[in-house]
């Protein structure tokens, strides 16, 4: 029983500073378990194997982190998508439908390198003029970026996936080849939310044009509002002050490079690590001529690509602790004895299927190193794999992650466009929950969360 209580309290204080956002992350999931494994007598060494147990099963997921953001964040500095995200604005040729869609493909494709906050800082500032110049809502735009960016946030190498793996000590790209199957319903499905929320936006336009106080006229230049958008972008890449190649053949080397390297992920082949090493190495060389300036690339990037790093280093901690002192173990066992059997098998489901309404009760962090490792070892019990478990909360949650007030990215985008983060909620979480909890069932049906 004392071990059970210490690790609640374990879980419980760790999830009240996140929620409270008083302190890091990093920090907290460092000390926190720490203490608790002290109360519970055990000793500095004890910790020390602890935390070495728990390292090894999050190492190879901290690399496949800090070389991949490296790694997308190189080809975001050769501006590989603007001729993409600049060609989709025109093809919307100005109708409302084609708009939405056209958003939930921008968003799907600046979403590749699983960054939030550089994916609306692309979407936003390039088609909020095209959305105010034909009266469509702000809103819909930042749901349709939020609801695409969710479904590309299964990738492995973006946060959700990562950090499940490594509660679960299973690689992301294993993971990962669990929920894909969903993840290409899910992109399906969010072009039909699009094309919808399009429609309404037609005929919501439709009206307001009848309307006496009517304000405008029906003339929008979509080719004026791309071309402002790629000369933006070539006047960051400008700022930068830094030497990249040009030419057809390197934009046509990044593409095929990095289709190898999805390849190669997808078959198992290598470890994802490795992997994006190889090719940030490969990529390096190709697209700055100067060491100087690969050295400088590199720099550039360390900041995000240690943060998250540095969060996955300190789960290493908290999950050997509780894993180690049989903490974890003891509270599933106290959670069985007081659950049915019937609701003890599904805890996973249910869990998922309350996905989003948690994703605005709890971090991410939270969420997956606090919640998922109970569930995970109370399903256990009842024949439920690890990535069965893991699959039913990533699918649950993640279509709420730029829905919650705790997504740092969120608050970033409602800043970009001038909306009210209340509303955004109101808008989109609807949207968001029912995606989620169908996802979770479809998953169940298919066999993915067993």
């Amino acid at each position: 029983m004392g071990l059970t209580i210490i690790g609640l309290g374990i879980i419980v204080v760790t999830v009240g500073i996140l929620l409270r956002g008083k302190s890091n992350p990093t920090v907290v999931m460092s000390l926190v378990p720490v203490l608790g494994a002290l109360v519970a007598g055990y000793s500095l060494a004890d910790v020390s194997d602890f935390f070495g147990s728990g390292l090894g099963s999050v190492m190879s997921v901290v690399v496949m982190f800090i070389f991949a953001i490296i790694y997308f964040g190189i080809l975001s500095d050769t501006g590989l998508f603007t001729p993409l995200v600049r060609g989709l604005i025109i093809a919307t040729r100005g109708n409302p439908i084609l708009v939405a869609l056209g958003t939930a493909a921008i968003g799907t494709v600046v979403h590749l390198d699983g960054a939030g906050a550089t994916t609306f800082l692309i979407t936003i500032p390039a088609l909020l003029p095209l959305y105010k110049a034909m009266h469509m809502s702000r809103y819909i735009l930042l749901a349709i970026i939020a609801l695409a960016a969710s479904v590309m946030n299964m990738v492995p190498w973006a946060g959700p996936v990562g950090r499940a793996s490594s509660v679960i000590d299973q690689t992301p790209v294993e993971l990962w080849l669990n929920i894909l199957p969903m993840q290409g319903v899910a992109l399906i499905l969010v072009f039909f939310i699009a094309a919808f929320l399009g429609w309404q936006e037609q005929r919501r336009i439709a009206k307001l044009r009848q309307s006496p106080d009517f304000i405008g006229t029906g003339d929008v230049n979509v080719n004026a509002i791309a071309e402002d958008f790629a000369e933006r972008e070539k006047k960051k890449i400008a700022e930068l002050g830094i030497t990249i190649r040009k030419g057809r053949w390197v934009t046509i080397f990044n593409i095929v490079l990095s289709m190898i390297m999805l390849v190669i992920l997808m078959s198992g082949a290598m470890e994802p690590g490795p992997v994006f090493l190889i090719g940030t190495a490969i990529a390096l060389i190709v697209n700055f001529p100067q060491s100087s300036e690969q050295a400088d690339t590199m720099k550039r990037h360390a900041p995000n690509a240690l943060s998250m790093a540095g969060v996955i280093l300190a789960a290493a901690m908290f999950l050997g602790v509780l894993n180690e002192t049989g903490m974890l173990e003891q509270i599933s066992l106290s959670l069985i004895a007081v659950l049915p059997a019937a609701v003890g098998a599904q805890l996973h489901i249910i869990v998922g299927l309350l996905g989003v309404p948690l994703d605005l009760l709890t971090s991410t962090d939270a969420y997956y190193f606090s919640l998922l490792p109970v569930v995970q070892e109370t399903v256990a019990t009842y024949g439920v794999t690890g990535t069965g478990a893991a699959s039913a909360l990533i699918l649950g949650n993640i279509i709420g992650t730029f829905v919650s007030p705790f997504s740092p990215a969120l608050w970033l985008a409602i800043g970009l466009s001038g909306a009210s983060i209340g509303k955004h909620i109101k808008v989109t979480f609807p949207i968001a929950w029912v995606f989620g909890a169908l996802l979770v069932l479809l998953a169940m049906l298919f066999g993915l969360t067993a």
